[in-house]
């Protein structure tokens, strides 16, 4: 037998398999039946809402994007719209970094004209390197696998700095089924209750987010000492207050510049999108614990979103304007706000931003 007829067979194969790939996982098809409980089903959900909440407000439309941290209520935000002339909106997604929230708005407002202002809340306006890599968290590849296309393979992958990352960003772009397998094989194996589970929360995730209350548990009786790296957890916390407050206290990482140049890539890209368009960026930090680590006790670093702000079209709040809400009454874990803390920090963000938008004093770029 000739070699060229199983090299034909061979070729056949593979043009079949990418073909059927192409069918079900780089287009809508497939979006339609992930598991709303899973990264990319989370991450879906959120963009789907925020395109529907476009066509329901006016011109005066603000979205905020942030990682959990970033915890309001925009149904709290919006009591006050007579007041602060604005609709809020949240596209944050819990996990997520600036490259993520890149792709999130390339898909939620392709023309980059749908916005009156994008809020982005951070942490820290300082770059301080954590143990934490930003660059290597695969994790983002899993909530924007279904919003990656093929013209992103090569760039999406050389955002990560290890080899075997890249290389399995490039792959799962090519062929998403390999990052999608486990949802894929959950949904053949019982696929009337995925259908089932899709459907209900298609019909209500919008309500259900918008009217969501957080816990009223709090952080009442949290004992910290910064310099000896110790605290001690009110009676009754769990690993969820353990971790988050452990997590905080995981001080002297190696000061390399890293976060620097990565909020200087996709925070930058962020902005350039928006360059000469009516919207604008509008970067807050946000409340960050119940006892923040004093500032005096931090290294020294660089401030990328500083140098952002001395661009047209970028705006910076003060960097105290939330410290009010910095205590243990309003915390549920060591980083994020309880129902009281939400109640008290969405009516207070929706002002600050409408005074920095309707020509309230613009801010000094804070001293380091």
């Amino acid at each position: 037998m000739s070699i060229g007829r199983p090299i034909r067979v061979c070729v056949l194969a593979f043009a079949g398999l990418f073909a059927l790939e192409g069918l079900i996982f780089h287009t809508a098809l497939y979006r339609r039946f992930l598991e709303p409980d899973s990264s990319t089903g989370e991450f879906e959900l959120i963009l789907r809402r925020e395109r529907h909440a476009q066509n329901d407000n006016g011109d005066n439309l603000v979205v905020t994007l942030g990682d959990s941290r970033f915890a309001y209520a925009p149904r709290l935000s919006n009591e006050i719209t007579a007041k602060t002339g604005y609709v809020f909106r949240h596209a944050g997604v819990a996990g997520t970094t600036a490259r993520s929230w890149y792709y999130m708005l390339r898909d939620l407002d392709p023309t980059a004209q749908r916005y009156r202002a994008i809020v982005l809340g951070v942490s820290n306006f300082n770059d301080v390197d954590e143990y934490y890599n930003p660059y290597d968290d695969i994790r983002e590849l899993h909530y924007l696998i279904a919003r990656l296309r093929v013209s992103d393979a090569w760039e999406f992958p050389r955002s990560f700095q290890r080899r075997d990352l890249q290389w399995q960003a490039f792959r799962g772009i090519l062929l998403k089924a390999t990052i999608l397998q486990t949802d894929i094989l959950a949904f053949l194996s019982h696929p009337l209750a995925r259908l089932a589970t899709v459907d209900k929360n298609r019909r209500g995730y919008d309500s259900w987010t918008y009217t969501f209350e957080e816990t009223e548990r709090d952080m009442t009786g949290l004992l910290v000492d910064w310099r000896a790296g110790k605290f001690i957890l009110p009676p009754g916390a769990g690993s969820e207050e353990r971790d988050t407050m452990g997590a905080e206290m995981l001080m002297g990482a190696p000061q390399t510049g890293r976060l620097a140049a990565f909020r200087r890539q996709w925070l930058g890209r962020i902005l350039d999108r928006y360059r000469g368009s009516r919207t604008r960026i509008v970067f807050i930090r946000l409340p960050r614990g119940p006892i923040p680590c004093p500032d005096e006790l931090k290294p020294k670093a660089e401030s990328v979103i500083r140098e952002f702000a001395k661009r047209q079209g970028v705006l910076l709040a003060e960097e105290h304007t939330f410290d009010s809400l910095e205590r243990v009454e309003l915390f549920k874990d060591g980083i994020h706000l309880n129902r009281a803390g939400i109640a008290r920090f969405s009516p207070m963000l929706a002002e600050e931003i409408s005074r920095i938008l309707n020509g309230g004093l613009r801010s000094a770029v804070p001293s380091e």
